[in-house]
């Protein structure tokens, strides 16, 4: 677990249960003022540049993290109080961590402005990249339930499409919420959905299993795509792992689309799509695929092409 540096976790410092340590949650977010009649501003981002510090003192053999809000993502939440649209803020705050993590859950989500948006999970991520200058650990949160939203919850096809863009845009952490608020309290949510649990039990797997191909460098110029419409927008990530491409590709804006995809070879090939039961035969390296709303396709090119980086 990752838990609190408070005294009497300090006492089991050589338990390995306990792999890091963590700030208070959402410390960007307007705070609750003790005597509960209304909230104050966030937590200053200096503050918990010295907290990371006054933590790394008394153990500096685990990482610490920090989970920020949906601000992250989204600069309108007004949940930030008085630093509301101070995007600013977030340079300073990710100073003070070795791991950085933030929520924001579009599907559930009670602003028009953010309801269905899945692209915000990709933006936030994007985001915490730039202002650590790709220097810390990344991670985010992901929606399973209904949360506090008692007339929607994510369908499986939702949940699978934010891990994977989170991926493409470089998370190397994800953490499910899975608490429900309404329409009844249910603790550990996620566990009670047969479906949903299956379906992240099934996604954790897949992402397991590609582990080795997500840690290799990305790879330019191996594979070039083509949109039929400048509307639409497919955002890409290419590996290659012992001598096989790899083409993970996530629909971005909830449209449905198609496009072309050429492998730099000469060769007829084979495209496997990894987790459909199908493959695509590509003569002289080139392929078209359709897209559903928010669709994920992961390609293994089975034979070898010949490319220049």
């Amino acid at each position: 677990m990752i838990c609190e540096q408070n005294n009497a976790a300090l006492r089991h410092l050589d338990d390995d249960t306990i792999i890091g340590w963590m700030h208070g949650d959402e410390p960007d977010n307007a705070q609750e003022l003790h005597d509960k009649s209304g909230y104050g501003p966030p937590v200053l981002p200096e503050k918990i540049v010295e907290s990371f510090h006054r933590m790394h003192s008394a153990d500096s053999s685990r990482p610490i993290m920090l989970n920020l809000g949906q601000g992250v993502a989204w600069d309108g939440w007004y949940g930030r109080g008085s630093r509301s649209n101070h995007p600013e803020d977030y340079p300073k705050y990710v100073e003070g961590c070795d791991i950085v993590s933030f929520d924001i859950y579009p599907v559930v989500h009670d602003n028009k402005r953010v309801i269905g948006r899945l692209d915000y999970v990709a933006r936030g991520v994007e985001r915490l990249i730039q202002w650590t200058g790709g220097k810390k650990v990344v991670w985010n949160c992901l929606e399973c339930t209904h949360i506090s939203n008692p007339d929607r919850k994510p369908t499986p096809a939702e949940v699978r499409s934010e891990a994977w863009m989170s991926i493409i845009y470089g998370t190397q952490g994800l953490i499910y919420f899975v608490h429900q608020f309404k329409p009844t309290f249910r603790e550990a949510g996620l566990l009670d959905d047969a479906e949903m649990l299956d379906a992240i039990t099934s996604l954790n797997n897949q992402i397991t299993q590609l582990a080795p191909v997500l840690h290799e460098p990305s790879v330019t110029g191996a594979v070039s795509m083509r949109l039929f419409r400048e509307s639409d927008s497919l955002t890409t990530l290419v590996k290659r792992h012992d001598g096989v491409i790899y083409v993970f590709v996530v629909e971005m804006k909830g449209l449905a689309t198609s496009a072309e995809f050429k492998i730099n070879s000469s060769n007829a090939i084979s495209i496997e799509v990894l987790g459909e039961n199908r493959s695509i035969l590509s003569e002289a390296g080139s392929f078209h695929d359709r897209f559903s709303p928010w669709d994920v396709h992961l390609y293994r090119v089975r034979n070898q092409p010949v490319y220049n980086k």
